[in-house]
């Protein structure tokens, strides 16, 4: 790959229609998303292959369940390390480190499998989900140099391709099996010692052809002024560096982060919770593997399919459109369940519009997020809305048993529904506001 272009290809100082940078930004969407689709695949055999490794080595379906719980958490803490690390060195090695270091976690599980060791275990499935936060954070790499009108298409581009590994890694198991017999492991270490690989080859590809890093040029661009002293871009911090009280104190004074911010916790943190407990609810009702598997396919499908109809929806009608779109759909799966969730049928469906709902919404704040912070603190707000939404997902996976067993999962829906109310208030007033 070449080298980065001079600044002085772009057309003007800040401006990313300019032909370089209209050259750099489709590299940087063939990079991501291949290492995306590489990283995804890596990354999908946790939930299902280390969640039976850890019912196999817990011998309790209770701590199989606390898998996903573990490697949310994982990626919830390596948030804003891996935004600061973009910060002061881009992109490239941000992306790059996540993905590797994931790849050194899914090592421990090979470990955990073959010696059915608990401490292995736990603490594999968290660096693990470092891969989780590094494919969060590619979707925000795709908008460093997308021009404001088109941050929506080039995020959700990344979200979607993201979703071909996602269907793929889950199924290493198959081949895993092969491998291991062939080097004498168990079946389930040969399916991660195959996810390590996919891992590492996604930090070498980004490592290798990131480049230009789509951050660091970004910020050439902004910064590169005919003049001695260029103004800051309005309602913007001034350091390199933001900490988490300058990161409150945007979002304190920009509705438009705020609205951003509080749609990707709260969509995350509905979509989890209700999502984590639908198999439950689908088994008691005498739903067989099958018809399980294929729900959960469904909702997939959902989140993922459309991102590119949510990003265009989002960089024609705006941030907010998007939002709203994402609650009325939040808002019919809550009603579908709640009317009758012993009905398979309706629970598939509903499984849909949660995955509809959480594609609008995401993708809309995370383009929002891109464009209501422009200036250095944009990497590490965007670093704490993935830390926030994955905490949140993490705490709605690790509570969502309980307050199934007291709501039941109609009742489970209502709570979801209401949890939707701070980002609509939010929403009305930036609404009234405009």
């Amino acid at each position: 790959m070449r080298n980065a272009p001079a600044i002085r290809d772009a057309a003007v100082p800040g401006d990313v229609t300019g032909p370089t940078a209209r050259r750099v930004q489709r590299h940087t969407l063939i990079v991501l998303s291949l290492t995306q689709i590489i990283g995804a695949v890596g990354s999908g055999v946790v939930p299902s292959v280390g969640v039976l490794l850890a019912e196999q080595v817990t011998e309790s379906p209770v701590w199989a369940g606390l898998a996903r719980t573990g490697s949310t958490l994982g990626a919830a803490a390596a948030g804003l390390p891996l935004a600061a690390l973009a910060v002061r060195h881009g992109r490239r090695w941000s992306l790059g480190t996540g993905w590797t270091v994931a790849a050194a976690g899914t090592a421990l599980l090979v470990l955990a499998a073959q010696m059915s060791n608990l401490i292995l275990l736990i603490v594999g499935l968290f660096i693990t989900g470092v891969g989780s936060a590094a494919q969060l954070q590619a979707r925000f790499a795709a908008t460093d140099l997308a021009a404001p009108a088109g941050k929506g298409r080039a995020l959700s581009t990344v979200v979607w391709v993201g979703a071909i590994g996602s269907v793929l890694g889950p199924n290493l198991g198959g081949p895993g099996q092969w491998l291991a017999r062939l080097l004498g492991l168990t079946d389930m270490a040969g399916a991660f010692l195959l996810a390590v690989g996919f891992l590492l080859a996604s930090g070498i590809v980004t490592a290798l052809w990131l480049r230009p890093d789509p951050l660091l040029y970004a910020t050439r661009l902004a910064t590169a002024s005919p003049s001695p002293s260029p103004s800051p871009v309005p309602g913007t911090g001034h350091r390199r560096r933001a900490g988490l009280g300058e990161i409150a104190a945007i979002c304190r004074t920009d509705r438009a982060a705020l609205l951003a911010l509080v749609a990707i916790i709260t969509a995350q943190a509905v979509m989890v919770t209700v999502m984590t407990m639908a198999p439950v609810q689908m088994s008691h009702h005498g739903g067989s593997l099958t018809v399980v598997g294929l729900s959960i396919s469904l909702h997939i499908l959902g989140m993922y399919g459309l991102a590119p109809v949510s990003g265009l929806v989002c960089d024609r009608f705006g941030t907010p459109a998007g939002i709203l779109i994402g609650i009325v759909l939040f808002l019919a799966s809550s009603t579908l369940t709640l009317v009758d969730d012993a009905d398979l049928t309706a629970v598939a469906v509903a499984l849909v519009l949660l995955g509809l709902g959480w594609s609008f919404m995401s993708v809309a704040g995370s383009a929002g997020l891109s464009r209501a912070v422009t200036d250095h603190s944009r990497a590490r707000v965007q670093g704490l809305a993935d830390t926030a939404s994955n905490a949140a997902a993490a705490i709605g996976a690790f509570i969502g048993g309980p307050l199934m067993a007291v709501a039941g999962y109609d009742g489970l829906g209502v709570l979801a529904a209401a949890a939707l109310i701070p980002v609509g208030v939010i929403l009305g007033r930036s609404r009234r506001e405009r």
